[in-house]
């Protein structure tokens, strides 16, 4: 059904029009806390203040990432190239519930000792400020304290990764 605005109502799936049209970039994010390291791949991320710089990103809450980053101070989001999919796979399509994932990378311990990985084009490590319910994804709003990367070229997006199963899914 549709408004006198030709919009749809809630309950439909014409918003699948509208978020199947968003092609964001996807962005690794890792945690530590007691001992214990995750890591996964994320399409929900953005900047979300400019002064002071703030960045959001959204964890499900069924991800093993979600689970160790509710007890970590700091979180690292890294951007990854065209050509780097192997990475988006194995963050994306493996869960840390049954494999090390960090066995399989180059990383080094950054602030608050979360993982950074030393092969990503960019990132930051942030401390998290605030965590929000969002519904399935709880929304962590971080306050950058360091970052780098340098790696040239296209970064990856959400058509890149769509064959990836996620290792985890939503439900």
């Amino acid at each position: 059904m549709t408004d006198r605005h030709g919009g749809a109502e809630p309950g439909g799936s014409a918003l699948d029009g509208f978020l199947g049209r968003l092609n964001p970039d996807m962005c690794v994010v890792t945690a530590a806390a007691d001992g214990e390291r995750a890591g996964c791949l994320v399409g929900f991320a953005s900047q979300c203040s400019i002064d002071p710089p703030r960045f959001a990103v959204w964890l499900s809450k069924v991800n093993h990432t979600y689970h160790v980053a509710r007890a970590a101070h700091h979180l690292a989001v890294h951007l990854l190239t065209r050509d780097q999919r192997d990475l988006a796979e194995l963050l994306g399509g493996q869960t840390g519930d049954e494999i090390d994932k960090f066995a399989r990378l180059d990383w080094w311990e950054g602030p608050g000792g979360a993982p950074v990985l030393t092969d990503a084009a960019a990132w930051f490590v942030g401390t998290i400020l605030h965590r929000t319910d969002g519904g399935d994804h709880v929304g962590f709003v971080l306050d950058p304290v360091r970052w780098g990367g340098d790696r040239d070229g296209p970064l990856l997006k959400l058509s890149h990764v769509s064959g990836i199963d996620a290792g985890h899914p939503v439900d």
